[in-house]
């Protein structure tokens, strides 16, 4: 199986995650999401929707000093994660 090099979620680069990934519930690490979006098997926020995940990372980019443009281009493909591929949510 091929390992992300992103996180599924949110798009963070997997090797940014300070904890190193997020956790199945018996606190195996998962190549699949970072820290911040899943942890103990669950997503920390269940009911995002695509929209709102787009939105949150872009403020977080801006807010580490970087332009909105930029951050624009960086969450423009979140709806292709896979997270995201069969969900009501976006």
């Amino acid at each position: 199986m091929k390992k992300n090099k992103n996180c599924q979620s949110c798009g963070m680069p997997l090797s940014r995650d300070e904890n190193g990934g997020g956790t199945e519930k018996n606190g195996k690490k998962i190549e699949l999401f970072c820290s911040h979006c899943y942890v103990n098997g669950e997503f920390v926020q269940p009911n995002i929707t695509v929209h709102e995940m787009k939105k949150l990372v872009e403020d977080k980019i801006v807010e580490f000093g970087m332009p909105r443009f930029l951050a624009k281009l960086f969450t423009r493909n979140i709806h292709k994660l896979k997270r995201w591929e069969n969900s009501s949510l976006s």
